[in-house]
């Protein structure tokens, strides 16, 4: 039997074993694109039915060495969690905590300093028009957030899951800040979070050209974002073939 076979057999003492693995990948392979920032950001994926249950990484550990044991399983009820010997990251919990109490929709919370993303979060206008089908996925599907107000701690962290509430809204362009995004699953964030920042990349160099741009009607972005709202699969399979290359190149994500 292979490595990469033995690999996948579940570890039947780890709760949420296949969750963990889907969100393992999701950090080494964000580590493989460069979007993460050194050991300050986070993910977090909740796993109880009102989503006040949790996964997320440990304390400032680099992306690229997770694995599935590492992730630490959070109560976003428990005034406690920041005193526990695994303490989350503070910013983390007051971020993720607050989007899982408030939100129950984001079952998947995903926050990078990435890039184009940041570069369009440090625009006067952070809005992201949708000139090409990739931008075009989010048109009326993504709020900025021009308030910031320093640190994610709790109280910050509160006021930014207030902005979250429309299930429609899956993207908050967190000015001077980066980009957070939610999705129904690891697969679903994941792969929402990867279009995004190559549709900012796309705009932030349209913009270097100083030449104008070719903007969608508001009736094509709105057809095209339904559409890729409702294409089957993809997203699944995009994380499917992540874990495969993985499975392949470097299997103790898994363990």
């Amino acid at each position: 039997m292979s490595i990469a076979r033995l690999q996948k057999e579940p570890l039947t003492n780890l709760p949420f074993y296949e969750e963990r693995v889907d969100l393992a990948c999701a950090f080494r392979w964000t580590a493989r694109l460069n979007m993460h920032e050194a050991v300050a950001n986070h993910f977090s994926l909740a796993v109880n039915e009102d989503g006040t249950r949790f996964l997320m990484n440990p304390n400032q550990v680099h992306f690229s060495r997770i694995k599935a044991s590492d992730l630490l399983l959070i109560d976003a009820n428990d005034p406690e969690t920041l005193s526990g010997p695994n303490a989350p990251d503070p910013t983390a919990w007051g971020l993720h905590g607050a989007i899982h109490r408030n939100v129950p929709h984001a079952r998947c919370v995903m926050h990078v300093h990435s890039v184009h993303a940041t570069v369009l979060a440090s625009l006067a206008d952070s809005t992201l028009p949708p000139i090409d089908q990739n931008s075009a996925m989010f048109f009326n599907r993504h709020v900025v957030d021009a308030n910031y107000g320093g640190l994610a701690f709790e109280e910050e962290g509160e006021r930014c899951s207030q902005l979250l509430t429309d299930p429609k809204v899956k993207v908050m362009v967190m000015g001077n800040h980066g980009v957070l995004v939610i999705g129904d699953n690891v697969a679903d964030a994941f792969n929402r979070m990867f279009y995004f920042e190559r549709a900012a990349e796309t705009y932030i160099k349209a913009l270097w050209t100083g030449r104008p741009l070719r903007t969608l009607s508001d009736a094509i972005a709105e057809k095209t974002a339904s559409e890729m709202d409702d294409y089957p699969g993809q997203a699944e399979r995009h994380l499917s073939e992540l874990k495969a290359i993985l499975d392949e190149q470097e299997p103790v994500y898994r363990n």
